[in-house]
C-alpha cells in the first residue's frame, strides 16, 4: 500500500519545520539557510511557490521550493533546494512535492523552470539537460546537472544564462 501524501503551499505557520527538514536532509545548514535567505528576498520570493508536502495524520516530510530567476532577461524559476526527511525518503513524498511545486507554477501563469540536481531525478518531471537548449550558468557544473523545462509548449526554452536569487552567492 502506498502512502498518502497532502501538498499545500507554506504558511508562516511551517517556516520552523521547513528549516528542521532541509537539517535532517542534508549535510550542513547551506540549504536550510539558503532556504531563509530566499524567504527574505523579495525578488526572488514567490507567493504558493514553496510547497510541503505532509502525511495522512499532517506530519511535515517534506519542501519543494520555486524562486525568480532569469535565463539572461527571460523570467524563469528556479527549483530547489527539495527536502524530505531522511526516514521518510524513497516513498514518493519528494515527488510529490515537486509536482505541486510545478503545478503551482503553471497555475501562475510561469513557463521555464531549471534545476541544478541529481540527473537521474530530474527527468521523471520533465527536465531535459539545458545545454541542449543553449543554458548555462557561469559557475562549473557538470553538463547533466543542470537542466531545464518548459511548462507550456507555446513557450519554448530561451537560451541563456541562468542569473540566480543573490542569495545562491553565485
Amino acid at each position: 500500500m502506498g502512502n498518502t501524501w497532502i501538498t499545500r503551499a507554506e504558511t508562516g505557520a511551517d517556516r520552523s519545520a521547513i528549516r528542521e527538514i532541509d537539517l535532517a536532509a542534508f549535510p550542513t545548514a547551506l540549504e536550510a539557510d539558503l532556504v531563509d535567505a530566499l524567504r527574505a528576498d523579495r525578488s526572488a520570493w514567490l507567493e504558493g511557490l514553496s510547497l510541503v508536502v505532509a502525511d495522512e495524520r499532517g506530519e511535515l516530510v517534506g519542501h519543494a521550493l520555486l524562486t525568480r530567476c532569469h535565463i539572461d532577461e527571460a523570467p524563469a524559476l528556479c527549483l530547489g533546494p527539495v527536502a524530505v526527511r531522511p526516514g521518510r525518503q524513497n516513498a514518493g513524498a519528494g515527488t510529490a512535492a515537486v509536482r505541486a511545486a510545478l503545478r503551482a507554477a503553471e497555475d501562475l501563469g510561469e513557463h521555464h523552470v531549471v534545476v541544478l540536481g541529481h540527473p537521474t531525478y530530474y527527468p521523471r518531471f520533465g527536465f531535459t539537460r539545458a545545454s541542449g537548449h543553449g543554458i548555462g550558468v557561469t559557475f562549473d557544473v557538470p553538463d547533466e546537472a543542470l537542466m531545464a523545462l518548459t511548462l507550456d509548449a507555446d513557450h519554448p526554452l530561451p537560451g541563456g544564462t541562468v542569473r540566480y536569487p543573490a542569495a545562491f552567492g553565485v
